[in-house]
């Protein structure tokens, strides 16, 4: 039976472990899983969201863990078929245990960061004061991408170390980088659809915009690029 305390044996990233974990079918320890996804990554959100509204807080709690747990899902999905062609011989089982376990490390850190970036949230002028709150945007702004940045190698290290065991260094290194791709696809337009998270304050306050299924991520980026090289 899982207990809370194998989390901390995941988060010291003990490979031997790990390996044991993803071999095993253990619904109560997948379940552990999504807990802690759901817990770290809405905290964190909860806090992200702060600055803008406590509505915009609610909101954001529950938009930021389902795009970890449908990026986690779709990727799954993805790796299993991808693993393979790449030199992995693993079952589906496995290739989704140790993405869930990526994605769970990441969402413990980013949990773990949640009070630091409550705090910068409330010293923070409000988002309405325009003028003072511009200056604080370009801090906070980098301040997410960096925890969030530094969650997901976090993550993302202690799978390279699992799959190191499983497949050996060349063939890891290969699968990590077709598991990244994924990852950023897909968690780019579902990111995409599911904005904003910390919301302007000139727009209303909402779950999901009624565009939020027009265009999507890489067309604005391919557009931003071509009007600033234009």
């Amino acid at each position: 039976m899982p207990r809370p305390a194998d989390i901390a044996t995941l988060l010291r990233g003990e490979v031997a472990q790990l390996s044991c974990w993803s071999a095993a079918w253990n619904p109560r320890r997948y379940a552990l899983h999504i807990v802690v996804m759901v817990l770290g990554a809405g905290c964190y959100g909860a806090a992200m969201g702060w600055w803008r509204d406590p509505q915009q807080a609610l909101y954001t709690a529950i938009k930021f863990p389902l795009i970890l747990l449908l990026t986690a899902a779709g990727n799954a999905l993805l790796n299993a078929m991808l693993a393979p062609l790449l030199g992995l011989n693993v079952p589906f089982r496995q290739s989704f245990a140790a993405v869930l376990m990526s994605f769970t490390i990441a969402a413990a850190v980013l949990g773990g960061f949640s009070p630091l970036i409550a705090f910068l949230i409330w010293n923070a002028p409000d988002l309405g004061a325009i003028a003072s709150a511009k200056a604080a945007y370009n801090i906070i702004l980098p301040a997410h991408v960096a925890v969030i940045a530094f969650a997901g190698i976090t993550g993302n290290v202690r799978l390279l170390q699992l799959l190191r065991r499983l497949g050996g260094p060349a063939v890891a290194r290969r699968v990590l980088l077709a598991w990244l791709a994924g990852n950023l696809f897909l968690g780019s337009q579902l990111s995409w659809i599911l904005r904003p998270f910390v919301g302007s304050p000139q727009l209303r306050v909402e779950f999901l915009r009624a565009d939020a299924l027009h265009g999507n991520f890489y067309e604005t980026v391919f557009r931003t690029c071509a009007h600033i090289f234009r």
